[in-house]
């Protein structure tokens, strides 16, 4: 800080900057809100359930959930399903996530301005 206790003007730049990259990230988030959302782990399990919300560190809660997990190791193998409820999905674990929802709102998700 400089003497007089204001904030140089480079700084307040910078920050006017982050903030306006965070809402639109807060806000492309914000329509994935509450949508049926696949999410696949490193271990060959997959989670169906809403997605509910995502932290700084890319952890994903999902409400409602059901897991999906291969009951041999042949390829076409059957798939066990139990009811989870809400649960947590470390990012380090995640390998692929899918939403459900049209193609026109996956291309608007995909839309960079």
């Amino acid at each position: 800080m400089e003497p007089g206790g204001e904030k140089p003007l480079i700084e307040v730049e910078r920050c006017g900057v982050s903030e306006m990259g965070c809402s639109d990230t807060v806000n492309r988030v914000r329509k994935l809100l509450f949508r049926r959302m696949l999410v696949g782990i490193k271990d060959g399990r997959f989670f169906l359930g809403t997605f509910h919300c995502i932290d700084k560190q890319g952890n994903i809660i999902l409400q409602d959930t059901v897991e999906y997990r291969s009951i041999r190791c042949s390829s076409p193998s059957p798939m066990e399903q139990r009811c989870l409820g809400l649960i947590l999905i470390p990012s380090s674990s995640r390998t692929s996530c899918h939403i459900d929802c049209s193609i026109d709102e996956k291309l608007s998700l995909l839309k960079v301005n």
